[in-house]
């Protein structure tokens, strides 16, 4: 029998905008059902792992929750299954699709999240590397979309780092024909590579990049921000702190948003830096929603590449 080829879901690229939508539908349906009590175990017997380099709590809570709750389970793979220090990392995956039905790797580099799909028998997802978070950039955009309504005329302001989280959003916006402006100094923007393939994907206008935060949130409904220094990045802790001083997302910056403007954050905050407590706990903020939204899309996700439905 000829086997079907396996979906991973890598980046936010690799998808197209009407399956993103499909993910979207998906969760905000088995959320619906969640509010009302309903166990919805589409996915039992299956068994999901998880290998992660990184730490986490919410890439590892959100889908060890998402899979219990869809009648599956998981397995928390630590550093005594030996990823790519026992055995070669072919024989490592091959093994591991024996036993499992999906992946969720959490990496440094993505170079290694792309050489680990390429043996990869099941679906793999992405939990996190230093070039993108697919899951955290999809999850926001379903905030956005559930808080508002609709994503039709939202503006998303991105002040801060053009990491891994920036780019994944901002792809996650040109997808969906989400208006995407950043604010970032010289050095820390995205790669002229990059900007042409977000224009590809449908960023209508071209990025729009600036050097002044005011600027940037002016009329903006979604003020967002990520740490300006990520994780394998400490010993740039200093310069960085120097290089984004201006760029801290405090009680000034979003009274100059539009009046309805939320603020989010991917978590965890570095209060006092990237953003103030009076923004981060005060009454725009959405942070605890967002995070809390990663479950619901998520298990989105994990029925889209599982089933192919709901």
């Amino acid at each position: 029998m000829e086997r079907k080829p396996v979906r991973h879901l890598l980046t936010v690229e690799s998808l197209r905008p009407e399956e993103i939508r499909e993910i979207f539908r998906i969760a905000h349906e088995l959320k619906a059902r969640w509010r009302r009590g309903e166990y919805t175990p589409v996915l039992a017997g299956r068994v999901m792992a998880l290998l992660f380099e990184k730490p986490s709590l919410r890439t590892r809570v959100s889908f060890q929750s998402a899979m219990v709750q869809l009648g599956g389970s998981s397995l928390f793979l630590g550093e005594e299954t030996g990823l790519g220090k026992r055995e070669k990392l072919s024989d490592f995956v091959r093994v591991l699709c024996r036993y499992v039905d999906v992946i969720v790797l959490r990496a440094f580099e993505h170079a290694k999240v792309e050489e680990f799909a390429s043996y990869a028998t099941v679906s793999v997802i992405n939990g996190l590397t230093d070039y993108s978070h697919p899951c955290q950039a999809l999850a926001d955009l379903f905030t956005i979309e559930e808080h508002f309504g609709t994503l039709e005329g939202q503006k998303v302001a991105f002040i801060g780092d053009g990491n891994n989280v920036a780019r994944s959003l901002a792809m996650a916006c040109a997808k969906l024909g989400v208006r995407f402006v950043m604010a970032t100094p010289p050095g820390y923007r995205f790669a002229d590579e990059y900007v042409r393939r977000l224009v590809a994907c449908g960023m209508t206008g071209g990025l729009q990049v600036t050097d002044d935060p005011a600027k940037a949130v002016r009329d903006a409904t979604v003020v967002y921000t990520d740490v300006w220094t990520s994780m394998g990045q400490e010993a740039e802790a200093d310069r960085r702190r120097r290089d984004f001083a201006a760029y801290q997302v405090n009680e000034i910056l979003m009274a100059q948003a539009a009046p309805n403007a939320v603020f989010m954050h991917c978590m965890p905050a570095h209060r006092g830096e990237e953003v103030t407590d009076g923004v981060i706990d005060g009454p725009q903020s959405i942070v605890l929603e967002q995070a809390a939204n990663r479950l619901h899309l998520q298990k989105g996700i994990l029925v889209w590449l599982l089933k192919g439905g709901l």
